[in-house]
């Protein structure tokens, strides 16, 4: 399925350029998630983003996206909105499904707590296969949805 993700017409894109973005990217699985990163920052910067309003850190893995972004918000007020990127591919135990539930939440959490979005791009697959389809393959790039998911939700905060 293939989506234009050019942000719809409707939205004021006048502030966009404004816009202060925290992008989290996690080490592990960075053969994806340099990816989804790239698919972000490019995605942010079509839209017009400024390139020096994008503030990427690199944490060591998907969990960490979680305390990453509550210290980005504690730490940087002028932080709009968070894109978490990480990978979390099924092994042979339900460790996957933990680390998938406790980011999940824990995003949500944060988001919550700042009243800030806080995106979840964190890939959850049952193999390597299924996540390089979903980082520019056949499922598209989800760091491309992330970003647009983000700036969405920034639009729809600013009108609400």
């Amino acid at each position: 399925m293939s989506r234009d993700f050019t942000i719809n017409s409707h939205i004021n894109k006048n502030n966009i350029s404004d816009y202060k973005i925290g992008i989290l990217k996690s080490e592990w699985n960075s053969n994806i998630t340099d990816l989804l990163l790239n698919s972000a920052k490019s995605h942010l910067l079509e839209e017009g983003v400024k390139k020096n309003n994008i503030d990427i850190k690199v944490v060591p893995g998907s969990m960490e996206l979680v305390t990453a972004s509550n210290i980005l918000y504690e730490n940087d007020k002028n932080i709009d909105g968070i894109i978490a990127l990480g990978c979390i591919i099924k092994g042979d135990t339900d460790h996957d499904k933990y680390i998938s539930n406790a980011v999940s939440n824990g995003l949500l959490n944060v988001s919550i707590k700042f009243n800030k979005p806080v995106i979840f791009g964190v890939l959850t697959t049952n193999s390597l296969s299924q996540a390089l389809d979903r980082c520019g393959g056949k499922k598209g790039n989800k760091g491309e949805e992330a970003a647009y998911s983000l700036l969405r939700m920034l639009a729809l905060k600013a009108n609400l």
